[in-house]
């Protein structure tokens, strides 16, 4: 049974479970399925600040706090007890690219090269992780949520900027992944 979970699950499996997620919310509790706005609930109920994009009833979102928090501590024991010790299976084409840009190290979810405090001091990991954060967080506040809220929330309710969205959300990923990232690595 162990060796079920460990393993990664096809996309035919997953995707449906994770899909099911938007009805069992809002038949359990006409609750709304999404990550970014808990850093919003999280503001709201630590800082003291008479911010007015900071007040509201934050209390009647704690169940979303749970969720996430439920999330953190899930991939904590994943990670602790049921990672897989083999190597990260990589696309025989994507590991031959990347060797180009000098990332072999597939020992971990993401390549050391690219994600390690050392690098976070370089010109290419700064942009990776401190710019490309920020650009994450303003996006996802401009978009009025995250990929989750917008990709499976938004368009399982048939809302028109959820749509928009998502397709802003692929297509910046596609424009990242195929022109922007390889000039980044190439630094």
């Amino acid at each position: 049974m162990l060796e079920i979970i460990k393993d990664p699950w096809p996309w035919y499996v997953a995707g449906p479970l994770i899909g099911l997620t938007v009805p069992v919310l809002l038949i359990l509790g006409n609750k709304s399925f999404g990550i970014s706005s808990s850093l919003r609930h999280i503001c709201a109920a630590c800082i003291p600040a008479k911010i007015s994009f900071f007040r509201y009833d934050w209390k009647k979102e704690l169940w979303n706090l749970f969720f996430v928090f439920g999330i953190f501590l899930g991939g904590i024991i994943a990670a602790q007890f049921l990672m897989n010790p083999g190597e990260i299976t990589v696309n025989p084409d994507l590991r031959a690219e990347l060797a180009a840009y000098g990332i072999t190290d597939y020992s971990h979810l993401v390549p050391t090269q690219l994600m390690n405090f050392e690098s976070l001091l370089t010109l290419k990991g700064f942009i990776t992780m401190v710019v490309g954060g920020f650009l994450v967080g303003f996006g996802t506040r401009y978009a009025g949520g995250c990929t989750s809220g917008h990709a499976i929330m938004g368009l399982s309710n048939l809302q028109w900027p959820s749509l928009v969205a998502t397709i802003c959300f692929m297509a910046g990923g596609f424009l990242m992944a195929n022109v922007i990232l390889p000039v980044i690595l190439s630094l």
